[in-house]
């Protein structure tokens, strides 16, 4: 391997790409393409990024493979910060297992790392875990243990484990400062932000207040009957009912939930419900009809009961009910939720992070774009949504794993 290779992948791993590009930016051979691309990456030019690591994939010979596997690695990394969530998997997969094959467990465990952000960018949060499950980072330089440290954070924010996260996230910075690249210390940093940030709010007795992750995770510990908007599923004492499935049960649940322990009146839970705007005969009929619904959903941990103006919900067991709902209701607050990351999205990949339809999360993007809440850029296939970005702000990409062995 010549000098400048070995100096520019230097200049990479240390957050320099321009560094890097001073050393190689003139030459077409593979090493020389596949560090432009991961210097590209980095500046944030995806487009021509993707373009250079594909070129050097092809120009290393056959007997390249570890190679050709760690372009693969950044071409996936690559597809992760564009939400490229149908890039193949097992493609992935197969190089993972080849650096592993060749003893590069460093851009082994940044692949093995890779699928589990994936996994976790859209909820499946159990093979997230199963993949970095047993797996020691100790032996990982600093910049690979930071990134390992954030997923570990974010499966324990996700699961509600408030100290599990903290401590992930204090590994995290510590491995950051170690390996002393700005970027990836901002990137800790931000995620450490969740963890001060309120994450719902709770809604009892006529009272409305934010709740930090851990207050949550204080709240569903706390024997409470919890109706969760955030969710829409019901929780007491570890059971739990899930409405998500049925809008209008839930709606009526939400209702009364926040009325507790008073009751609510039937006009009130006809325009919650429905929509409607006066209770005439056919709501009524219709509400009576939902409500025993609600009560057959609900029977295990609470009675819908009948009062002279409206219904009450009334716990099986003493305790309170409060409502934990997003911290602010909006009817696209998912696809919200997940635009607020600052990359861009397309629509199919937002459809596969939510489990919807296209055509729904399309209608969503719309409404949110009618409101000027996101925007778009690109047409067809190439066009892509994200919330509207604050000026100055560029966005990094850190591909700390794949950067040795060039």
């Amino acid at each position: 391997m010549d000098s400048l290779i070995t100096a520019a992948a230097r200049a990479l791993a240390t957050g320099d790409p321009l560094g890097a590009l001073k050393r190689v930016a003139l030459r077409e051979d593979a090493p020389a393409l596949a560090l432009r691309g991961i210097a590209m990456a980095q500046l944030g030019d995806l487009v021509r990024a993707k373009a250079l690591l594909k070129s050097a994939a092809r120009a290393f010979g056959p007997r390249e493979a570890v190679a050709r596997a760690r372009c693969v690695v950044a071409e996936a990394e690559i597809a992760l910060v564009s939400r490229d969530l149908g890039w193949p998997e097992k493609a992935l997969d197969a190089a993972r297992s080849t650096l592993e094959k060749h003893g590069d467990h460093v851009n082994a465990a940044h692949a093995r790392n890779l699928e589990a952000r994936r996994l976790l960018l859209i909820g499946r949060l159990d093979e997230a875990e199963g993949r970095l499950a047993g797996f020691d980072p100790t032996t990982l330089p600093p910049a690979s243990r930071a990134a390992h440290e954030l997923v570990i954070a974010g499966i324990a924010i996700r699961r509600l484990r408030t100290k599990a996260a903290r401590a992930a996230l204090g590994r995290a910075a510590h491995a950051a400062r170690q390996a002393d690249i700005p970027a990836l210390t901002a990137e800790v940093e931000g995620a450490s932000l969740v963890m001060n940030t309120p994450a719902a709010r709770l809604i009892a007795r006529g009272v409305e207040r934010p709740l930090l992750l851990e207050e949550v995770e204080a709240l569903l510990a706390s024997g409470a009957l919890v109706v969760d908007a955030c969710r829409n599923v019901m929780r007491d004492a570890g059971m739990i009912v899930s409405l998500a499935t049925r809008p209008v049960l839930f709606a009526l649940a939400r209702t009364l939930g926040e009325a507790w322990p008073a009751d609510v009146p039937r006009s009130t839970l006809v325009a919650r419900a429905f929509g409607g705007k006066h209770a005439d005969e056919s709501h009524r009929a219709r509400l009576r009809v939902e409500v025993g619904r609600l009560r057959v959903e609900l029977r295990s941990l609470a009675d819908v009961s009948a009062t002279k103006r409206g219904f009450a919900l009334k716990p099986r067991r003493p305790r309170d009910v409060v409502v934990l709902a997003p911290p602010a209701d909006e009817p696209h607050a998912a696809v919200l939720a997940f635009l607020a990351d600052g990359e861009s999205w397309s629509s199919s990949a937002l459809a596969i992070a939510l489990g919807a339809s296209s055509r729904t999360v399309q209608r969503s993007l719309e409404q949110l774009a009618a409101a000027g809440k996101v925007q778009s850029f690109g047409l067809g296939r190439a066009r892509r949504w994200m919330t509207p970005p604050v000026p100055g702000f560029p966005t990094i990409l850190l591909l700390p794993g794949s950067l040795s062995g060039y």
